[in-house]
């Protein structure tokens, strides 16, 4: 199984975005992308098959029809899974989470399974590039382990497919806002295999849920901090998590960036940004 491609492999942008903001820069959007061109965008993914067909029916079709062999096909390959007619409902709860932590016992209650049967299909799924799951931030390297991981999907294209959100369906702000946390992360996961050093996707969330969409953590331990956000405004509530992650890293905090659906790099102080989300596929 391999990776969908990036945006910048789409757009022939070979520029690094992480290597680039973890030297300090951010790349520029060029030309910029927002409104409705990037929610086409974001609900397209990365898969060229569905990025050869024109319309957005046509892209639905193959995406349902991709999910469905994969179910069919490649889960009966890797895994012992005796009722694959349960998968495909499984698959679309999991949908419904992504961006979320992980509750297996409520996931797998959706479609009668136990905890422990839930986690081991996420892991087959994972094999399979579909979601995957990521662990939290913490000092302590133990509390990563323990804490509750949270769940992303690769490909933003297949996520909206699952969760039926179209061109159309971009009012409903909040399952669109998922999809587009899930796109994000799909393109940095794409730029962590190919930066010039080694990074890590982690997340944060603490207990008072002050949260940051992803965390990118560098070998040296130093962090980028990444949040998402689907309107064209900044606003100072939306950087609380950042800041909360600066206080909390210290000298570890290299970066705080609120990607936004908007045009302008905006310094906003104390190692804060706001960038258009465009500027992942930068120059």
């Amino acid at each position: 199984m391999l990776l969908p491609l990036s945006q910048s492999e789409i757009e022939n942008k070979p520029a690094n975005w992480i290597d680039t903001v973890f030297a300090g820069e951010i790349l520029t959007a060029d030309p910029p992308v927002v409104g409705n061109e990037l929610v086409e965008r974001v609900l397209r993914g990365g898969y060229p098959e569905a990025i050869a067909r024109p319309t957005a029916k046509r892209r639905i079709t193959w995406a349902r029809q991709y999910i469905d062999a994969i179910i069919q096909c490649d889960v009966r390959d890797i895994a012992e899974i005796d009722k694959l007619d349960q998968l495909p409902r499984f698959l679309r709860a999991l949908a419904q989470t992504a961006g979320q932590m992980c509750n297996y016992f409520g996931l797998g209650g959706q479609v009668g399974l136990d905890g422990k049967t839930a986690s081991r299909y996420i892991g087959v799924f994972e094999q399979m590039y579909l979601p995957k799951r990521i662990d939290v931030w913490a000092r302590n390297r133990l509390k990563r382990i323990v804490k509750t991981p949270k769940l992303q999907f690769i490909d933003s294209g297949l996520l909206a497919t699952l969760m039926d959100v179209s061109v159309n369906a971009q009012a409903d702000k909040n399952r669109y806002g998922h999809v587009l946390e899930s796109f994000v992360f799909g393109e940095l996961l794409k730029h962590t295999t190919t930066a010039n050093n080694d990074y890590r996707l982690l997340y944060y969330r603490d207990a008072d849920k002050f949260e940051v969409d992803v965390v990118i953590e560098n070998a040296a331990g130093q962090l980028v901090g990444v949040e998402v956000k689907a309107s064209a405004t900044v606003k100072e509530h939306d950087l609380r998590g950042l800041k909360k992650l600066a206080s909390l890293a210290g000298d570890q905090f290299s970066e705080g960036v609120l990607l936004y659906d908007g045009e302008e790099t905006m310094p906003l102080g104390n190692k804060l940004w706001a960038a258009p989300l465009s500027s992942l596929w930068g120059s």
